[in-house]
């Protein structure tokens, strides 16, 4: 009887978007596809039991790609957002910072993203990175200011750092051995899960954007 009246409710509230309908992309690098971890340990399957512990049955799509920059990810994004995707969370950054990329490329690459998505009506969580100290600060301040800028242009959500549940921009590197692999850079599962536990109330207020 449940099933024939949430089937009722959804024919006749046409707003209505039933929580196991929303589909949410988690467009990132290695840090979402799960680099040097189990299938079940990475970001996307920990972040969906924390979210089904949470009570929403939400389906997550693994759209990370190790290695990839936020210019990867704007040559992905037009194919990322399926018809079925209602959401997407943009973890991108990192490697541009390994590689020196210019802030501007960088912001012009995020820019072109959430302007894909959001001609495609689809909500955002913008998970923002920090440069370190070593290009200096000035390159460091012009980088740390293109994850909120852009939230805040495009109306975004927005966590202040992929790894706020370790620490966040003020992390402790002497703190972080217990939680990393052995190269020092990627989570281990016990890492994701902090992670997860941080960014997960970001996650749930998005799905609360697309009900």
């Amino acid at each position: 009887m449940s099933k024939v009246l949430g089937t009722i409710v959804m024919v006749f509230w046409p707003g209505f978007v039933a929580a196991q309908d929303i589909t949410i992309a988690a467009l990132g690098d290695s840090l979402t596809q799960g680099y040097g971890l189990s299938a079940p340990d990475g970001f996307v399957p920990q972040l969906d039991a924390w979210l089904q512990a949470q009570g929403k049955e939400v389906k997550l799509i693994n759209a990370g790609v190790s290695g990839d920059t936020t210019a990867g990810g704007l040559s992905r994004i037009d194919w990322t957002l399926t018809p079925d995707v209602d959401a997407v969370i943009v973890a991108l950054g990192g490697n541009d910072l390994l590689r020196g990329i210019e802030p501007a490329v960088s912001r012009a690459n995020l820019d072109g993203i959430l302007k894909a998505a959001a001609a495609a009506d689809v909500d955002v969580l913008l998970v923002g990175m920090q440069a370190p100290g070593n290009f200096g600060p000035e390159y460091k301040d012009v980088f740390d200011a293109i994850y909120p800028d852009l939230a805040a242009a495009y109306g975004t959500e927005y966590a202040v750092s992929f790894f706020e549940g370790l620490g966040g921009p003020n992390l402790d590197p002497a703190t972080l051995g217990p939680f990393l692999q052995p190269d020092g850079i990627h989570p281990n599962a016990d890492g994701v899960a902090k992670i997860v536990g941080a960014l997960g109330p970001h996650v749930v207020d998005l799905i609360a954007r697309v009900e």
